[in-house]
């Protein structure tokens, strides 16, 4: 069975593309997007499989 890890991120609305592409690039999936605190923002939540980690955004 597979062991995940997870991150929350804010993503800007005028970034979001650049945002999640670095996430990717580290072996992040995006799950979810969800309405953050203010309009200008939400929230993705990624995961990508438990000790895959490359050192970056975690």
């Amino acid at each position: 069975m597979t062991t995940w890890e997870y991150a929350t991120v804010p993503l800007l609305i005028h970034a979001t593309k650049q945002i999640l592409d670095g996430w990717g690039q580290d072996g992040w999936e995006l799950v979810q997007v969800v309405p953050g605190p203010s309009t200008e923002n939400v929230v993705a939540y990624l995961k990508r499989p438990a000790g895959q980690s490359s050192g970056a955004q975690a």
